[in-house]
């Protein structure tokens, strides 16, 4: 059958081999200039969970006047030691020694406190302010190995509190440069091997990836330096491992493609102009989406929920533009030898249109199985999800202790048990109360009522510690520090007509009783012009943040993207069964993460932001594959009708959407080698709902449900009222609408004629 050949000037050689040349020499310049990068991210982020609160937070507001009071902006330690027995008068000039050495390390800040013994003799407690515009992991380390060197045998050392648990999370990071990355690389290249039985295209396709990573990560280094994001370790193992897959499946979807193009026998540039118009449209339209879509963070209150929506942005943008240039520039100068040492010859299969005719291939199949029951898939499947789903009431995402977000061991986590048994479990991270010095009185009376605080002082410059109990006789404050007899009683620091009031909490600062206490003082001390912070505060403010962000943000998303299918499809009624889907596909795997971190992983809960979390990358990117489905579905729709063009939207994305999401999951899952709680459940979330979606969602659910309702999908635009094809899914060939020559309309052709 004759096609139209449509006359054009081709590019010269020149051009066809200069173009390609030097956008790969323009994105090796920009991978070997961000690369070096990598090694220096920890000079610009952080992991201080008080610089992710807003300005109006109470722990904010108090975190930022500590220095006034405390002379320095430190961040304590606590050092515990233990004896096999009660602990002797040796024991504790030796320990008096370790900590005078501890004195004089670097990042150590004046005002390391003499030994303090428990009142069972049989442990002594040692605070440590540390510098936190130091390096906080390292000074602990090197406090922990002095220990380690100096202390007698029989004598076993801690370290944790506020700076303990920091460096544990450090260290938690550390492998977020090197093996989060190698893992993912090398599960994505394993994949890309299997899948095209190629050495050199997973080659290509990875260095699309990283050089996006590469160029990304540059532009977020130079913002964090500047200030205008905040980068933590956090957000730093997301842009990683969402770069890789985003810019892996947008490479996929254009070699796609490109192999279609190569099997009809295209040459180097002809099949790369072709994949090149075929994918555009997809890439850029996923790409914007899932933009579109962290953007939606900054609605957040919290700093790191705010900087993920840009940086992450920046590397979905990249990845793009890799998919877009990179990639077809490297695959137009090896052409088809990408392939070796299977070279497609054929076109891919397609379903026949007569579906009681035998098919081969695993997609034509699938799509003749949908066609043929329909509605019955799309109801067993709706079903099944509906059941995952159930399982989402029991996820407990209210907050987790700071103790257990590293997971396996960690020093701090055990040193604040061996604490709690010898002294009030919340030494060293006190609740700090800024009050105005003429209510002194009614905030330290409401601290000495309360059952959870177990010891009441003021800041001091003039006491030794720096800190002087105080109580309340006869109405009036009175102070008392160590100190020889006869020594002037200290007075409380005065900063802008406010005092700093420090009170010991009874209970461990990250557990539920102390969080308790905290609101209970805050209640309080209402009728005051009190200010309360301090760690235990400065998680609740996270937390409740973090809810009040999901359930402003998930909504706002999801309107979002529902306006970009819209405006893509062209249709509202597709949209709306999109979004659906993709919202029945969150909540499973939500309801199943839920059941199998409580039951088998026995995590402790989830952070507040999990959900929200989990919910911006499964439905961001959940809309990606459904943007690859639904946008071939309707161009074979415009030639082909309906139901015809979902069966053959089907076979034609069926691999590559498979491909992409195997790609997606796997890099996604490379985040659980890195023991922190947090990455843990969102590697598993996602991963487990990217499967979900690839194989159940996008195979399954949404072309069953679209073949079932039928043309109406597109309602109301012009494909709903002219439902393109020619001609039944049972009609013969021939009734393919063709031109007044006789030629078979191309869909180009036939896409003019819909038009006004």
């Amino acid at each position: 059958m004759a096609h139209p050949h449509h006359v054009s000037k081709a590019p010269t050689r020149w051009l066809r081999i200069g173009i390609p040349v030097f956008l790969v020499l323009l994105w090796f310049v920009g991978g070997s200039i961000g690369g070096p990068f990598f090694g220096k991210v920890d000079e610009v982020s952080t992991n201080d969970r008080s610089s992710f609160l807003p300005q109006s937070a109470d722990a904010t507001q108090v975190s930022e006047r500590l220095p006034d009071f405390l002379g320095s902006d430190s961040i304590p330690a606590v050092v515990v030691v233990t004896g096999e027995q009660k602990l002797t008068d040796d024991d504790l000039a030796d320990v008096q020694a370790v900590a005078d050495d501890i004195a004089g390390l670097d990042g150590v800040q004046d005002g390391v406190s003499p030994p303090i013994v428990s009142d069972d003799g049989l442990a002594a407690q040692i605070f440590v302010p540390i510098d936190s515009s130091g390096e906080v992991a390292q000074t602990v380390d090197d406090i922990r190995g002095l220990l380690v060197d100096e202390l007698p045998a029989g004598l076993e050392s801690w370290v944790t509190g506020p700076a303990g648990f920091t460096a544990d999370l450090v260290a938690g990071f550390l492998g977020i440069d090197g093996l989060l990355l190698a893992v993912a690389l090398i599960a994505v290249f394993v994949i890309l091997v299997i899948v095209y039985r190629s050495p050199l295209l997973p080659v290509l396709v990875l260095l699309t990836s990283v050089f996006a990573l590469c160029v990304a990560l540059l532009t977020v280094w130079w913002l964090a330096f500047a200030g205008i994001v905040v980068l933590n370790g956090q957000v730093q193992g997301i842009l990683f491992i969402l770069v890789i897959g985003a810019a892996t499946d947008y490479a996929l979807l254009y070699v796609a493609r490109f192999r279609e193009a190569v099997a009809t026998g295209a040459r180097r540039w002809d099949a790369t102009v072709q994949a090149w118009r075929g994918a555009f449209e997809p890439i850029l339209a996923s790409g914007g989406t899932v933009i579109a879509g962290l953007l939606c963070l900054l609605l957040s209150d919290l700093a790191t929920n705010r900087a993920l929506g840009p940086i992450a942005s920046i590397g979905i943008a990249f990845s793009v533009l890799s998919a877009l240039t990179f990639l077809p520039a490297l695959l137009a100068l090896v052409g088809r030898a990408a392939f070796w040492p299977f070279i497609p010859k054929h076109e891919l299969a397609t379903i026949p249109d007569d579906l009681t005719q035998p098919v081969k291939g695993l997609w034509p199949r699938q799509a003749r199985f949908v066609a043929r029951h329909a509605r019955v898939v799309w109801i067993v499947c709706t079903v099944v999800l509906l059941a995952g789903a159930v399982g989402v009431t029991q996820l407990k995402a209210d907050g987790v202790p700071s103790s257990d977000l590293v997971l396996g061991a960690s020093q701090a986590r055990d040193g604040q048990a061996v604490l709690a048994e010898h002294f009030p479990a919340g030494s060293g991270s006190p609740v700090y109360v800024i009050v105005p010095q003429d209510e002194l009185v009614d905030a330290v009376t409401v601290l000495d009522d309360s059952d959870g605080i177990e010891s009441v002082a003021v800041a001091s410059e003039d006491a030794p510690s720096g800190q002087a109990t105080v109580t309340i006789e006869d109405g009036e404050p009175v102070f008392a520090a160590q100190g020889p007899p006869g020594a002037p009683a200290p007075e409380p620091t005065v900063s802008d007509g406010d005092v700093l009031v420090v009170g010991t909490l009874t209970d461990a600062a990250d557990s539920l009783a102390a969080e308790d206490t905290v609101r209970e003082l805050r209640t309080d001390l209402a009728s005051t012009d009190a200010v309360v912070g301090g760690e235990t505060a400065t998680d609740i403010d996270s937390n409740d943040t973090s809810i009040r962000d999901r359930t402003l943000i998930i909504p706002v998303i999801l309107l979002v993207i529902l306006v970009i299918l819209m405006l893509l499809l062209r249709s509202l009624v597709a949209p709306l069964l999109l979004i659906g889907t993709v919202i029945l596909s969150y909540l499973t795997a939500l309801g199943v993460s839920a059941l199998v971190f409580d039951g088998l992983f026995q995590f402790p809960g989830a952070d507040p932001a999990v959900p929200l979390y989990g919910f911006v990358f499964l439905v961001a990117l959940g809309v990606d594959y459904n943007i690859f489905l639904m946008s071939r579905v309707r161009e074979e729709s415009l030639v082909h009708g309906t139901r015809r063009g979902i069966l053959r939207g089907l076979v034609a994305t069926g691999g590559v959407i498979t491909s992409a999401g195997l790609v997606l999951a796997a890099t996604f899952a490379a985040l659980g080698v890195i023991p922190i709680l947090f990455l843990a459940q969102i590697a598993f979330i996602v991963a487990f709902g990217v499967l979900l979606d690839t194989f159940v969602v996008r195979s399954l659910l949404v072309p069953a449900l679209s073949y079932d309702i039928g043309r109406a999908i597109w309602w109301p635009s012009k494909l709903w009222k002219h439902d393109a094809g020619a001609a039944p899914v049972d009609a013969p060939r021939s009734t393919e609408l063709v031109a007044e020559d006789g030629h078979p309309l191309t869909r180009e052709e036939y896409r003019r004629t819909l038009e006004p």
